[in-house]
C-alpha cells in the first residue's frame, strides 16, 4: 500500500463528500451514508496500521491526512437515508452517483 497516495485519495474524497452534503438528494441517500462510513473506516485503518509512520511523513502530507480526518468527522449522515435512485428522486443516468463514483479511484491505487 502506498501510504502517501492513500492519504491523497482520502483528502480528495473527504472534500467531495463534504461538498455533496450540501446537495439535498445526496445527503439523504444511502450511497452517501455508505461512502462516508467507508472513508471513515479507511482513515481509521491508516491510523491503526501506520500510526508510527504518520508523524514521520512530510508535514504537507500529514496535514492532508489531518484535514481528511477533520472533514469526514464533521459530516453528518441520516439514519433515515434511502437510495435516492430507487426512490425515483435522483435522475442521474444509470451507473452515475456523485457519492460513489470517486470511491472507484481507490480500487485503482490499491
Amino acid at each position: 500500500m502506498d501510504l502517501v497516495n492513500h492519504i491523497r485519495f482520502y483528502h480528495f474524497i473527504s472534500a467531495v463528500l463534504e461538498n455533496q452534503q450540501a446537495d439535498s438528494l445526496c445527503k439523504e441517500c444511502k450511497a452517501f451514508v455508505n461512502s462516508v462510513k467507508a472513508i471513515r473506516k479507511g482513515l481509521n485503518t491508516i491510523k491503526h496500521q501506520h500510526n508510527d509512520t504518520l508523524e514521520t511523513l512530510p508535514k504537507e502530507t500529514f496535514y492532508l491526512y489531518e484535514e481528511a480526518l477533520s472533514r469526514i468527522g464533521l459530516l453528518k449522515t441520516s439514519d433515515k437515508a434511502e437510495g435516492q435512485k430507487s426512490a425515483g428522486n435522483c435522475t442521474m443516468p444509470k451507473g452515475v452517483c456523485f457519492a460513489k463514483s470517486s470511491k472507484g479511484i481507490l480500487k485503482t491505487i490499491e
